[in-house]
């Protein structure tokens, strides 16, 4: 663990004499630490996965889990900021063969007896998510069954979400990352702005990325018990997400990326009804920022947080320090993320552009190309990949809410040998690989030419299917943080006073 001052000494200091700790996440009892991660500072537990795979594009991850929902004898668990039973898992193949998710999970207790499903939603996301609302608040016809349980999560302070995306299947394989069961979610990665099949109720819309892990072993145990105390905190009611079924619910086509490694599970939980505040994701996040030596990849929604912030600007300032290349939405959708996420990123690419006098740093956002010019890709992921040695993704983004306003889950795998770290540069790799339309070996390749990240993109950075600077890498954009901020982007809930408070 680190142990430098500076941004870490922030966040512990803002926990506070009210919050004296994070609730753990799983039954264990004995402290734990392993390489950089420490149970009850930047993870709630670390834990074996058997297998693990990085699942990038919606296409890919709606397949495997499509696969793994279908073999599912016992339990199904979804925990999601929306959810759509409208969507198909599988839209490259005819309605018959993929029926929409909520008649599929109905057709699944159907034919199996012992199965359950529980299914649970932030309650805003209703007015704010992407899905319909009317089946969430009245219910739709494939949730008419004893066996599958649908609710709204009400249980979080004023303004704030519930962001968690994870899918417990039988106890034993789990699904954690960026990406909602809901509607504009689904994409190849080509990206091609003329795909017939990113539709959304008969309506194209545009080309979006994100990223996705499927685990398996102790490691989905413990998210298994994260989903049974989230439902347990926003319900009431006690829900055991029984184990059992198949002996290996691992989908047949999948090539693990990982065997017996060991996965880091963070959580940002905010203080609510005698519930601790929880921050081990920002903490994770800043923590392996802070031991890059060579480079640091960003994919982000959002960038907004000044400690994120603060954690680059110390890499920045270093003599010889990492590369680093931050990947992101361009345009933001509605009103208050144009006015508080975009103004404010802005304002953190000026800053730290100003810091990089030896170049190290590239923000971009990914483009392809189209009849009408470069097509923008949206940029859902939150994924942070440093060196050769961190994986990091989830659904923490990186701006001010995701530190301890919002219910966040991340995983993050330490390289222990040659081959996790082959793996992920080889992750890497593919990523960059897309957006710059280019094969993971040609990356590699120039890689080992040119030893620097940022100089490797510079070379590849050259078709019409590629990485665009943003406007304020020129030096434009606003210098202080947005009048609003506090407001719009809190890293905390709101304390009214006394006698409101």
């Amino acid at each position: 663990m680190r142990d430098d001052a500076g941004v870490r000494s922030t966040l512990l200091s803002r926990s506070g004499a009210d919050h004296p700790g994070p609730t753990p996440c799983t039954g264990h009892e004995q402290a734990k630490s392993v390489g950089l991660f420490s149970r009850g500072w930047n993870c709630c537990d670390i834990a074996k996965a058997s297998r693990a795979a990085v699942l990038i594009d919606g296409a890919a991850y709606f397949r495997q889990l499509d696969s793994v929902l279908r073999r599912a004898r016992r339990s199904i668990s979804i925990i999601g900021w929306d959810f759509d039973g409208r969507i198909r898992l599988r839209p490259d193949l005819p309605p018959e063969d993929s029926p929409p998710l909520g008649d599929l999970l109905r057709s699944l207790v159907e034919a199996h007896p012992d199965l359950s499903v529980h299914i649970l939603v932030w309650s805003t996301a209703v007015i704010h998510g992407p899905s319909k609302v009317a089946p969430a608040i009245l219910g739709a016809e494939w949730q008419d069954h004893p066996r599958i349980h649908m609710k709204l999560d009400t249980q979080h302070p004023l303004y704030a979400a519930h962001h968690q995306k994870i899918v417990c299947v039988d106890g034993r394989l789990a699904f954690v990352g960026g990406i909602d069961l809901t509607v504009r979610r689904w994409d190849e990665p080509s990206h091609d702005p003329a795909n017939p099949l990113r539709i959304d109720d008969g309506e194209a819309y545009p080309p979006v990325h994100d990223v996705q892990m499927l685990v398996e072993g102790d490691v989905a145990r413990v998210l298994r018990e994260i989903s049974e105390g989230r439902w347990h905190f926003a319900t009431g009611e006690r829900v055991r997400l029984d184990d059992g079924g198949p002996d290996d619910l691992w989908p047949p086509d999948l090539i693990p990326d990982f065997a017996d490694v060991d996965v880091a599970v963070s959580r940002s939980e905010p203080a609510l009804r005698g519930r601790r505040e929880t921050v081990e994701a920002a903490n994770a996040t800043i923590d392996i920022i802070g031991a890059a030596r060579s480079s640091i990849y960003i994919e982000a929604q959002y960038l907004a947080s000044d400690m994120i912030g603060d954690a680059l600007t110390e890499q920045l300032t270093k003599p010889q320090g990492p590369d680093i290349v931050i990947v992101m939405t361009h345009e933001s959708r509605g009103i208050i993320e144009r006015f508080a996420m975009a103004a404010n990123r802005d304002r953190l690419i000026h800053r730290l552009v100003g810091l990089d006098r030896e170049k190290r740093l590239r923000v971009v956002f990914p483009v392809v190309p189209s009849p009408d010019g470069p097509q923008q890709v949206l940029i859902h992921s939150k994924l942070v990949i440093v060196d050769d040695r961190f994986l990091k993704l989830g659904s923490s983004n990186l701006n001010n809410r995701s530190i301890a306003l919002d219910t966040e889950c991340d995983l993050t795998v330490e390289a222990r040998n040659d081959t996790d770290r082959r793996t992920i540069a080889g992750i890497r790799n593919r990523l960059l690989g897309e957006h710059l339309g280019a094969m993971s070996e040609e990356v590699a390749q120039m890689l080992t030419r040119d030893q620097r990240l940022c100089a490797m993109v510079d070379r590849l950075n050259t078709g019409p299917r590629g990485l665009r600077p943003f406007e304020a890498t020129d030096g434009r954009g606003p210098s202080r943080p947005v009048l609003l901020t506090p407001l719009l982007d809190p890293a905390r809930p709101f304390r009214l006073p006394w006698p409101f408070g």
